[in-house]
């Protein structure tokens, strides 16, 4: 299967590993900056004599991928992908799927349209741990659920925002929990059952005076099945991260990922099992905050390409991740509680000037 990818930053090196490791052919490298693209050539022998592109529209007519991933600045995200879907290419899009809800809802739209695959990079859902505790509860292990945790307590400093100046700006990008936090929201809200009933927040700037979002989020979720989410996001953990950690309590059982990126099953209590064995079984060590999970979604997206089915992590699910996010953003900047479903005109420029 032929594929390209889109932007060539940071996690572009996990998008590189992950097509190599299931066996596509790269036709295409496309950014706007060629060394970034040379960068990953000297990282990657098996991209040196791909073809660099600075413009998409150019490779996807040339080199004709049936899949491209877009790991570009957030804001531009949306943007690309209609224009993908419109070219009849399937997409991986990375997170968040767009920086609002009219463009996450155009991209599904059109991906039906068009009849093309779109998957939410959300990769943390492909972790051993995570998908034990899924594994849970589909089986209705946990009885009911009363309540969960997700916490991330990162470390971002001035030279990660020097990198890229789009990190932590509104028109491109958001805050913390647009950028860190949100793989750990989308699992909440998966696990949690997906529909929320409202959201109340407090969001802050503390320590971040050259961003223009926030390094501080604090929310309480209530879903509509009567369960509770609580959610704490920060960049401002010294002197680096820390953790990054799921809690779920339940009537008949109580469960902790946690490990850098909830790559490591910490607690694992259900009446009649081995807790060591399990937790030794479905544990992950890797060497950066963005795991493993890049390889088994590509598998499933060409999976879901050539069986006509959709990704394991769809647009929908992009588009709930995205919503919680900008409804914790709604209720701090409106001071009350956010109902839900959120209205589809709100995007994170609705927000600026709120420190």
């Amino acid at each position: 299967m032929k594929y390209a990818l889109i932007g060539c930053g940071r996690i572009s090196v996990n998008h590189i590993q992950a097509a190599l490791n299931n066996n596509l052919e790269i036709v295409g490298l496309c950014d706007l900056i060629e060394a970034r693209v040379k960068e990953k050539k000297e990282i990657f022998k098996e991209v040196v004599n791909v073809p660099f592109y600075s413009d998409y529209k150019e490779m996807i007519e040339r080199e004709h991928p049936t899949l491209v991933a877009i790991a570009t600045e957030s804001g531009e995200h949306a943007r690309i992908a209609k224009d993908c879907i419109r070219m009849g290419v399937n997409v991986i899009i990375e997170k968040p799927i767009s920086l609002s809800l009219q463009d996450a809802r155009e991209i599904i739209n059109l991906s039906k349209e068009y009849k093309v695959k779109v998957c939410a990079c959300h990769q943390n859902r492909f972790n051993k741990a995570i998908q034990k505790i899924r594994s849970a509860v589909e089986a209705d292990k946990f009885g009911k659920i009363f309540n969960a945790n997700a916490n991330i307590r990162w470390n971002r400093g001035i030279d990660y925002y020097k990198q890229a100046p789009w990190r932590g700006t509104w028109e491109q990008d958001g805050g913390a929990l647009m950028n860190q936090c949100i793989h750990n929201i989308d699992l909440l809200r998966w696990m949690m059952g997906g529909e929320v009933d409202e959201v109340f927040a407090y969001t802050d700037k503390l320590n971040h005076d050259y961003i223009d979002a926030e390094d501080l989020g604090i929310a309480l979720v209530k879903f509509k099945n009567g369960s509770y989410g609580t959610i704490e996001g920060t960049t401002n953990i010294f002197p680096k991260n820390l953790e990054e950690t799921l809690y779920i309590f339940g009537e008949k059982g109580t469960v902790k990922a946690g490990g850098s990126s909830v790559n490591k099953l910490e607690v694992w209590r259900f009446d009649g099992e081995d807790e060591e064995s399990v937790i030794k079984e479905n544990s992950e060590v890797h060497k950066n905050v963005y795991g493993l999970g890049h390889t088994p979604l590509y598998k499933d997206m060409i999976e879901a390409i050539e069986n006509n089915r959709e990704p394991y992590v769809s647009a929908e699910d992009g588009y709930r991740a995205l919503e919680l996010v900008l409804g914790i953003y709604e209720s701090k900047k409106e001071h009350k509680p956010i109902k839900f479903p959120l209205p589809e005109n709100i995007k994170t420029t609705d927000f600026k000037g709120l420190f």
